[in-house]
C-alpha cells in the first residue's frame, strides 16, 4: 500500500511556505504523493470551521510542482459542476505538464448549495452531467480533433493542445452513494474516499466499485483505491474499545493504516486538515506545523 500525506489545506497553517515544507519533507522521506482539497467558499455565519481558509487546490499543486521533483501531486477532490469541461481539461493538462506527469486528478460532484449558487451551477442531475463531463475530458485530452454531442455538452470538432504528459491522465472519482461508487467502477481509474468514510467499512465501498468494474468488463486489477485518512494524533487519548479509528498515538494510528490494506486499499494519505487542534480558529500555526513534521516522520514509508 502506497503512503501519501496531505499538505496544509485549511486554517491559518495553510500557507504556501508550510505547504512547500510538507511537500519537500514528504519527498525526502519517500512518500508516494502529497494531496490537496477543495472548498470554494462557505455560507456566511456558519459555525462549521472545517473548511475555512482553503486555497485553490490546482494553483497550490502548480506551486508545489515547482518546489518538488519526484513526489506525485493529488487533489481529492475538485468538484466538476463548478467548471466548464474545457477549462478544467486545460488546467489539468497544463498542471500535468508543469509537474512532468505527476498529477492525480480526483473529481467529485459537490454537495453544498451555497457553492453551487455562487458558481452558477445547477445541483440537479449531477451524476448524469458528470458522466458526460468525463467523456468530454478524455476527448479533449486525446491530442487530436475531438467533438461531442450530448445532452449537457455540445461542441464541433476542436483541438486542445498541448495534451497532458500522462496518457491517460489518472482520474479518480469520489463519492459515497451507491451510484457514485458504481460510476467510479465503470468510468474512472479508481476511487478516493472522503474524510467522513468509516475506516472499518471502507472495504464494502471498494467491493461496490470492483463489482461495477467487473460488470463493465474492465480490468479490476488496474483500479486504484485511495483512502483519505483523517488522522487525529492524541498521544494521551482514549485507547482500547473506546478509541476511534485513526485517532490516538502514532503507533495506534499506524496500525489502523496498515489494516486498510487488508480491505483492498491500494493507497492511503494521512490528512491532518480535519483535526480542529491543527486547523481550528484557536490553533497555533507553528504548533500545527511541528505536529505535522512529527507525523511525517512517524508515518514515513518503511
Amino acid at each position: 500500500m502506497l503512503i501519501g500525506f496531505a499538505v496544509p489545506g485549511a486554517g491559518a497553517w495553510a500557507t504556501p511556505q508550510n505547504q512547500a515544507a510538507v511537500a519537500g519533507r514528504g519527498e525526502e522521506l519517500g512518500y508516494h504523493a502529497v494531496w490537496t482539497l477543495q472548498r470554494v467558499l462557505n455560507p456566511a455565519g456558519s459555525d462549521d470551521t472545517t473548511y475555512r481558509g482553503v486555497p485553490d487546490p490546482l494553483v497550490t499543486l502548480a506551486y508545489l510542482a515547482g518546489r518538488t521533483e519526484r513526489i506525485r501531486l493529488g487533489v481529492a477532490v475538485v468538484n466538476l459542476p463548478f467548471y466548464a469541461p474545457a477549462v478544467l481539461a486545460k488546467q489539468a493538462a497544463t498542471l500535468d505538464r508543469v509537474s512532468g506527469g505527476r498529477l492525480d486528478l480526483g473529481l467529485g460532484l459537490g454537495w453544498m448549495p451555497e457553492e453551487f449558487a455562487a458558481a452558477g451551477a445547477p445541483m440537479e442531475r449531477r451524476g448524469a452531467r458528470a458522466e458526460e463531463f468525463l467523456a468530454v475530458l478524455r476527448a479533449l485530452w486525446s491530442g487530436g480533433a475531438a467533438e461531442f454531442h450530448g445532452e449537457f455538452y455540445d461542441f464541433p470538432p476542436v483541438v486542445m493542445e498541448p495534451p497532458p504528459v500522462q496518457s491517460p491522465l489518472p482520474v479518480l472519482l469520489g463519492g459515497a452513494s451507491e451510484g457514485a461508487l458504481r460510476r467510479a467502477g465503470r468510468l474512472a481509474g479508481g476511487w478516493v474516499s472522503s474524510s467522513r468514510a468509516d475506516p472499518a467499512a471502507i472495504g464494502r465501498s471498494i467491493g461496490v466499485v470492483r463489482d461495477a468494474a467487473e460488470r463493465a468488463g474492465r480490468d479490476v486489477s488496474a483500479l486504484r483505491f485511495v483512502c483519505r485518512a483523517a488522522v487525529r494524533i492524541r498521544p494521551g487519548g482514549a485507547s482500547g474499545a473506546e478509541r476511534r479509528p485513526l485517532t490516538g498515538s502514532f503507533e495506534e494510528v499506524r496500525g489502523d493504516l496498515e489494516a486498510l490494506a487488508g480491505q483492498g486499499v491500494t493507497e492511503v494519505f494521512v490528512d491532518l486538515n480535519f483535526d480542529r487542534e491543527i486547523t481550528g480558529p484557536d490553533a497555533d500555526p507553528d504548533a500545527s506545523m511541528d505536529r505535522a513534521m512529527a507525523a511525517l516522520d512517524a508515518f514515513a514509508p518503511r
